[in-house]
């Protein structure tokens, strides 16, 4: 029978893989929808979403969370289906920490 302490050496605590989720430009959504995704799905305040949202302007791209792979992937597709729906062509990414 082993005893308490094998038993605890045995455990390893694993830790999920984490993934950047990172807004793209584009020249045709506008900053209202942008920082309401920013707002809604990855929620941020008005001042950080306003901020990611002119460094997504400047920058090119901007990195908005870091989150386990299926959450990542889960607000990447929310973001795609609202833009969509919207008549936006935002894109988001993710990418591996």
């Amino acid at each position: 029978m082993a005893t308490k302490a094998a038993f605890k050496n045995d455990i390893k605590a694993v830790t999920p893989k984490l993934y950047k989720v990172v807004l793209l430009n584009d020249d045709y959504t506008t900053f209202d929808f942008v920082i309401e995704i920013l707002k809604t799905i990855f929620y941020k305040n008005e001042e950080e979403a306003i901020n990611i949202t002119l460094k997504v302007d400047k920058n090119g791209s901007a990195e908005v969370g870091v989150y386990p792979y299926e959450i990542a992937q889960m607000k990447v597709e929310k973001t795609h289906t609202l833009a969509r729906s919207a008549g936006f062509p935002l894109r988001a990414t993710i990418e591996e920490v």
